[in-house]
């Protein structure tokens, strides 16, 4: 019997490190069993366009999710943060691994201790590609000036200390898998940014019949950090929008329950509905999806299409 698996990765350190946790667990957990990466490129890696130009949805992993369908991988390791919240019919989320810290993270030039976001100098400029991220900094700081910002962690940090920015935000997971926590200045509170839905979180994608890949990563899943992503995700999917659009959304499980807070924004950050919501955490769909319906009475459509 055939006991290898092929993993399927975006060429990125941070992507790579994932892709080579997930290896490393499986090898460790399944004596015998033979695990390869192969590196796949995407849109989001060829094109340097902003993502709100290249579409959002997908651009990270569309070319990933191919090469399960045709059989060239046999799973896929995301950012779940960059998949969409409804995948191809054949495909499915087979494990997502404990969530690292889900905060969002201000990288200054120098180091020095900082309290919020409140605390930047006027008129900081501070890159970021993220909808979501400019439009809760412009609700505090409307006199900030945002700047677009591509590439992998490393190439932001260059651009940073070359001058090009004064401040950058970035995902804490992300730095801190790459050993570069010492560069956070800031791990800006929960309340002062909701980070992104599935942020910090990794997902294993399968094809739903790869009854090997399915059984072999059963192991590296993490219950609690997958029921408050599927909140996460219905509450996204429910809204109808994706990773270009100003949507946040956070889950945390206490025992029995399950408490989200979710936001839209418009894209200046003029405007902000922000609610939370707690129920059941062996119904978190229900959840993500009912707090997505609150926010909707309150009019969080009529933000989404000033898109």
């Amino acid at each position: 019997m055939n006991r290898s698996l092929v993993i399927g990765s975006r060429g990125s350190k941070l992507a790579l490190w994932q892709a080579q946790q997930a290896q490393a667990l499986l090898l460790a957990t399944h004596p015998g069993l033979s695990v390869s990466i192969e590196i796949i490129k995407t849109t989001g890696d060829v094109k340097r366009d902003p993502l709100s130009v290249i579409g959002g949805k997908g651009v990270f992993t569309k070319e990933l999710e191919d090469a399960l369908l045709d059989g060239r991988i046999d799973l896929a390791v995301h950012s779940l943060k960059d998949l969409p919240t409804i995948l191809p019919e054949q495909l499915s989320i087979a494990a997502i691994c404990e969530r690292e810290d889900p905060r969002d993270a201000l990288v200054l030039r120098e180091n020095n201790p900082i309290a919020s976001v409140l605390e930047l100098p006027a008129n900081s400029v501070v890159g970021t590609s993220s909808q979501r991220r400019l439009a809760q900094l412009k609700s505090r700081r409307s006199d900030l000036v945002i700047k677009d910002l591509r590439g992998n962690v490393d190439t932001r940090i260059r651009k940073l200390d070359e001058g090009q920015y004064d401040a950058l935000i970035l995902a804490s997971a992300g730095l801190k898998r790459l050993g570069q926590q010492h560069r956070i200045s800031l791990a800006i509170s929960i309340d002062e940014m909701l980070p992104a839905v599935g942020q910090g979180a990794i997902a294993i994608e399968t094809r739903s019949d790869n009854e090997l890949a399915v059984q072999s990563i059963r192991k590296l899943e993490h219950h609690e950090t997958r029921l408050a992503c599927l909140a996460e995700r219905a509450f996204l999917r429910t809204l109808g929008g994706g990773c270009q659009f100003p949507i946040a959304a956070h889950g945390v499980v206490k025992g029995q329950e399950l408490q989200l807070e979710g936001l839209v924004a418009t894209p200046d950050g003029s405007r902000i509905l922000r609610d939370i919501l707690s129920g059941s955490s062996e119904q978190p769909e229900e959840l993500g999806a009912a707090l997505a319906e609150k926010l909707n009475k309150n009019g969080a459509q009529s933000l989404l299409n000033e898109q």
